[in-house]
């Protein structure tokens, strides 16, 4: 089973796919869509419609996962994020995929064990448990990596 994390920004989209067999995961394939700045905000959310189904049609995922967007006291940021989770959502829907969302809280506490974990931590159990090399970088990155773990963890198919 190959699950697609996906956490949502304009700036950048972190990416993770994580290949789950029987109980042990790796890592095929992570990184960020990004965005120039420069460019209008329906430009730059093609751009991520465009990447996020490249990575679809790449990879063929099984399941996505996004994060859910958590109050921000910072609008403007929450509001990006928003536009950026929609077309991730609805990218996933157009290759008929099932999409997951979880909270930071439950990500941090599938990955550490620790709902409260710093990034330095999640970023370090990511490692750990993909048995990677080096620290997945960007933050964005690990961040959609450890979305990947939450569900290939969680997920059980429906008998």
């Amino acid at each position: 089973m190959i699950v697609l994390g996906i956490d949502p920004g304009t700036a950048m989209t972190g990416y993770g796919l994580v290949e789950r067999t029987g109980s042990r995961l790796r890592a095929i394939d992570y990184g960020c869509l990004e965005t120039p700045s420069t460019m209008e905000l329906p430009q730059r959310l093609l751009l991520i419609q465009q990447g996020i189904a490249d990575l679809i049609e790449t990879h063929r995922p099984d399941l996505v996962a996004v994060e859910r967007l958590f109050f921000n006291k910072n609008v403007q940021t929450a509001f990006a994020v928003g536009q950026a989770r929609g077309v991730a959502l609805l990218t996933a829907a157009q290759f008929g995929l099932a999409v997951h969302e979880y909270g930071p809280h439950e990500v941090k506490m599938a990955v550490t064990g620790y709902g409260r974990a710093e990034k330095a931590q999640v970023q370090r159990m990511v490692q750990t448990v993909l048995g990677l090399a080096v620290l997945p970088r960007p933050d964005d990155a690990a961040d959609a990596l450890a979305i990947a773990i939450c569900l290939a963890h969680a997920y059980r198919p429906a008998a």
